[in-house]
């Protein structure tokens, strides 16, 4: 199965990449930020012998050649978080407990192997574990896995490709593309998301593009965790930046052995197309928005969907105070049975854009959101934000961010889901430990008290992080 998508997409991707160009990034000037994506650091800069190095800086690089050539890099990341739930689920299914805390660990170390400037091996273990949890779902694969391969890939760079060489990545590979909308790792997931296959990547002109051809990992949270053949995600994603601001193009092809929506069940096949503009990072007005629209096949009916996110932000005089609003919509289905027009979100990161609580995705919704971020000191960041949610279609479910039926669709007498208010703190102690602190309260509405039990939900965790 992946090697017949290879043969179907990579001729599309890498002509693709041929013919649209994208900006080369300068070279780093000094230490780079730590990132969630480990892999997206260069440490190269300290083959400068002169370069002080301290405590843990001494593994960041460490040569392995007499020349400098062949040198690796490693680091790791730790982070823990204590969750605090009450009437979680909105007290669904009535009859056992929807109360509990709980404590959630990650650890991930890697390695980065550079040989010469055209190969790279980088190799990342990680650990993910949970305490009980007593809720509906117990412990979750979204929480726990022993021990596993998380990220395991080789980089080439083609050889006569162009100052700006084509590189291709083969192996196991966490992704992130543009907001993290559709495509995303799920930093928030203590078990992470990783897929298997390959991507190839260029830069030339104004354009940075990616194509891919890859098969999900789902957890085994005993065992090791393999690619799911039947369910792949390929396609091509395009991203151009200016001082400021940028604009993405992807299409993303999904396979699934079978899905469900409101009725229509079978194998889905989705192709989506979208754009993203964004403009006025640190200026005082801001804005951004994304579209895209869905077409394919659940058994054998006919997809039509699509999406439409957007937010509007302003800094008084250009300060670090930023005041937002936005609205977010993804259709429904109208009709049990037959065609389907429910969304489908991908790999998103959820919370990010729908509340901390995690209890509503980007599948037939309507959400209109507003907040505030502010930084009363350097090291200190507070955001308050709030959601009003609705159905677009009282017709079908009610879906959470993991793509779950919240409720199933018949029994709401209103659209009104409710609202969410969310407040979050953050103190970045230093470049390598991070805290945060965050409350969030559910107020369910009549769409909620219509279909089953409706208390509102709250929802608090602590959570430190440490990088090196």
């Amino acid at each position: 199965m992946i090697s017949s998508l290879l043969l179907r997409t990579l001729p599309l991707s890498l002509l693709t990449l041929a013919t649209v160009a994208s900006a080369q990034d300068a070279p780093p000037q000094g230490p780079p930020k730590f990132q969630f994506l480990r892999q997206n650091e260069d440490w190269s800069f300290l083959a400068d012998s002169d370069e002080p190095r301290s405590g843990l800086d001494s593994l960041k690089y460490i040569s392995l050649s007499e020349d400098g050539d062949v040198w690796v890099s490693i680091g790791g990341r730790l982070v823990t978080r204590f969750e605090n739930w009450n009437n979680f689920n909105f007290g669904a299914p009535p009859g056992i407990s929807h109360d509990d805390d709980f404590i959630l660990t990650r650890a991930r170390v890697h390695a980065d192997l550079h040989v010469g400037d055209d190969v790279r091996v980088f190799g990342e273990i990680k650990t993910a574990q949970a305490t009980d949890r007593d809720l509906p779902g117990g412990r979750r694969t979204l929480d726990f896995d022993t021990l596993d391969l998380q990220q395991a890939f080789v980089d080439w760079k083609v050889p006569g490709t162009g100052e700006n060489p084509l590189n291709l990545r083969i192996g196991r590979q966490m992704m992130s593309f543009g907001a993290n909308r559709l495509v995303s790792p799920l930093p928030w997931g203590n078990a992470l998301r990783a897929w298997d296959g390959i991507t190839a990547s260029q830069t030339h002109g104004a354009w940075d593009v990616t194509a891919l051809a890859t098969a999900f990992v789902p957890v085994d949270r005993t065992d090791l965790n393999e690619a799911d053949t039947h369910e792949l995600l390929y396609g091509v994603y395009a991203q151009t930046k200016t001082e400021g601001g940028g604009k993405d193009l992807y299409w993303l092809g999904n396979q699934r052995r079978t899905a469900m929506y409101n009725g229509t069940a079978g194998a889905a096949q989705r192709q989506t197309f979208g754009m993203r503009w964004y403009q006025g990072k640190n200026t005082t007005t801001d804005s951004e928005v994304e579209v895209a629209y869905q077409l394919g096949e659940v058994g054998s009916e006919d997809v039509r969907a699509w999406s439409i996110a957007s937010q509007f932000g302003y800094r008084p005089d250009g300060g670090s105070t930023r005041y937002w609003v936005g609205v977010d919509a993804a259709s429904g289905d109208d009709n049990p049975g037959g065609s389907v027009g429910t969304f489908d979100q991908l790999y998103p990161l959820g919370h990010a854009y729908f509340g901390y609580i995690d209890a509503i995705g980007r599948q037939n919704i309507f959400d209109t959101s507003l907040g505030a971020t502010w930084k009363p000191a350097k090291k200190l960041s507070l955001t308050l934000g709030g959601h009003s949610f609705w159905l677009f279609s009282k017709d079908d479910a009610i879906y959470n961010a993991g793509g779950g039926i919240v409720r199933a669709p018949g029994s709401f007498d209103s659209s009104w889901i409710g609202w969410e208010v969310d407040a979050t703190a953050t103190w970045r102690h230093d470049q390598r430990m991070t805290t945060q602190v965050g409350v969030s309260q559910f107020y369910a509405g009549d769409a909620l008290e219509s279909s089953g039990p409706s208390d509102d939900a709250t929802f608090g965790y602590i959570q430190f992080s440490y990088s090196f």
